[in-house]
């Protein structure tokens, strides 16, 4: 059973976390970063990009994320339609919160990825799909094991 990430939001810092600080450049993509981002967006997690980036430099970042095929639910916002104006937090409201300056530093995507989906999950979607009677592999070896068990009679 897989966590149910609809509806989701996760705020992901952008420098030094998808991509190796190098501001206002952009960095080195982080190992696993885009592949880890698409997998949440699949589940349908809302991914929000929270940087410190402004302007050009978020621009370029919004547009290398997109090119590397992840589209984030909202910039710098809580949702889409946001307005900032003076009256209004500049805290993002999310669930979760991917970035570099946490306590302990940053662990890497494929640990993230542990975190918010543990491999137990994971190991249970597997062995379903293993075991499931439209899983060729299942049948082609069962058909073999029958077979062979028959020859040995």
């Amino acid at each position: 059973m897989m966590v149910d990430f609809r509806g989701i939001k996760i705020a992901v810092d952008f420098d030094g976390t998808i991509v190796e600080h190098a501001y206002p450049e952009i960095g080195k993509e982080m190992l696993f970063a885009f592949h880890t981002l698409r997998e949440l967006n699949k589940l349908g997690a809302n991914l929000i990009l929270w940087t410190f980036r402004t302007g050009k430099e978020l621009d370029e970042a919004v547009e290398y994320c997109r090119k590397n095929g992840v589209e984030f639910y909202a910039v710098n916002k809580n949702y889409p339609e946001e307005v900032y104006d003076e009256t209004i937090s500049r805290k993002i409201n999310a669930d979760i919160f991917i970035d570099d300056r946490n306590v302990g530093g940053f662990p890497g995507w494929s640990e993230i990825w542990q975190m918010i989906n543990p491999y137990e999950l994971q190991q249970f979607e597997a062995e379903k799909r293993i075991s499931s009677p439209k899983n060729i592999l299942r049948r082609l070896f069962s058909k073999k094991i029958n077979k062979d068990e028959n020859q040995l009679l």
